[in-house]
């Protein structure tokens, strides 16, 4: 009983420093700063956004400055500010490859860090730039390339929790996102983090219920540090079915209707929502956003009238899927082919809100002729390789006449006979 508590209570923890937007009006003159630097455990899933509130700082201090150190006692340190505190990212350019440096942002002293990645698991570090730190956390990155997935509809569970001599591995699930559609049967996602309850923990790491925090916390001591090998985090998906308001209501059978009206040679009538045209070369790779989503949002994605399920499409369903979404709601279409030429819907939080009509063009073979650069540059190399090749031919066979010309003969050399008389 006391475990499923501590997996409600985190549960709500998370769920608050995911979703909520802190008010900061008056946050400094409420909170005090630590006299030890202590920090605060956060946990967060791959490719998401998260925000860190410098809870407190001097009231003075008109700007701050973060700092990252992957561990505490490293002597690599790296600054994240432009020392005014107001570094502005555009989120729509950010990508999943990125530095740290490129994924962040300042604003009203928080830093809020994009599309994390595994390795922006660590340290941060509210403070100034004379070296001076208010507020700290510990952050965990965990990562989805072995997330486990289960689907409720084809009665798959998720995992037990793992009871260990001295700690106790469990998933704290977050609450399920809305249905991803309206109107059609759509999906629901709920999103499980590692967690570790051991006696073991240090004692510098601020979690939200004592001796419980994550996998990847840095509070965990080095010889449990293979925790994350033993327990993944987790994903539940589950179908569901939302009324949609009337101006919201697609139109069923329109694959249908389409059919019919392609035949007369008309265009058929597509949703009212903004649709973006992309021409894509053959056999490359595309990946599609929808626009204003992030992983923990509820996204969902049509092929013209074709439903994108998890249940069949989600990554790792299949060992090999050339159109595939990730974890981070992201529409992969690998090699493109002529049969993906479509247009592409795009759900957010059960909204249609964006199209993507996608055509795939062929480059056509280019007849060069003699004047090109590059035909010139190829004759110009097959001649002198051409001459080369001759003039090492006739350079041996001279060499070989000029042998046998020149060589001396060889001398007869008579036996003298003896004769016996």
């Amino acid at each position: 009983m006391r475990l499923l508590g501590a997996t409600i209570l985190l549960s709500l923890v998370d769920v608050l420093q995911a979703f909520a937007i802190e008010k900061k009006g008056d946050v400094f003159k409420k909170m005090a700063c630590p006299a030890f630097l202590i920090f605060e455990n956060v946990a967060y899933m791959e490719d998401m956004t998260f925000e860190l509130p410098c809870k407190c700082k001097p009231e003075e201090a008109s700007s701050v400055v973060w700092y990252f150190q992957k561990s505490l006692h490293s002597h690599k340190t790296t600054v994240l500010t432009d020392f005014n505190g107001t570094v502005i990212v555009d989120s729509s350019h950010i990508y999943t490859g990125s530095d740290l440096l490129k994924r962040f942002s300042i604003r009203m002293f928080s830093l809020i860090v994009f599309r994390a990645q595994v390795r922006d698991s660590g340290h941060y570090l509210c403070g100034t730039k004379e070296g001076l730190f208010f507020y700290g956390y510990d952050v965990d990155v965990q990562p989805t390339r072995q997330i486990t997935v289960a689907f409720l509809d084809n009665d798959e569970h998720v995992q037990e929790d793992y009871a260990g001599q001295e700690f106790t591995l469990f998933t704290t699930f977050w609450d399920w996102t809305s249905c991803d559609r309206c109107g059609v049967r759509g999906e629901q996602r709920r999103i499980g983090l590692c967690y570790v309850q051991s006696a073991e923990l240090k004692p510098r790491y601020r979690t939200a219920l004592p001796n419980v925090t994550s996998c990847g916390s840095r509070a965990v001591p080095a010889h449990f540090r293979h925790l994350i090998h033993l327990r993944s985090p987790e994903v539940a998906i589950r179908s569901c079915l939302a009324p949609c308001s009337e101006k919201e209501v697609p139109e069923e059978g329109m694959q249908s209707v389409s059919n019919i009206v392609y035949k007369l040679g008309d265009k058929p009538q597509l949703p009212h929502v903004p649709i973006q045209y992309h021409s894509q070369p053959s056999k490359t790779d595309l990946v599609i956003a929808c626009p204003g989503a992030r992983p923990e949002h509820a996204v969902a994605w049509d092929k013209d009238s074709v439903r994108l399920y998890r249940s069949r499409y989600l990554v790792g369903v299949k060992k090999y899927m050339r159109v595939f979404i990730d974890h981070g709601n992201h529409l992969h279409l690998q090699q493109v082919r002529k049969r993906d030429k479509a247009t592409y819907f795009c759900w957010r939080e059960g909204e249609l809100v964006a199209g993507f009509q996608l055509t795939v063009t062929y480059q056509p073979r280019r007849q060069r002729s003699p004047t090109d650069p590059e035909a010139i540059f190829v004759m110009r190399a097959v001649g002198i390789s051409f001459a080369i090749i001759i003039g090492i031919f006739f350079l041996i066979h001279i060499s070989q006449y000029s042998y046998l010309l020149f060589r001396k003969p060889p001398q007869d050399t008579q036996t003298p006979q003896v004769t016996l008389t």
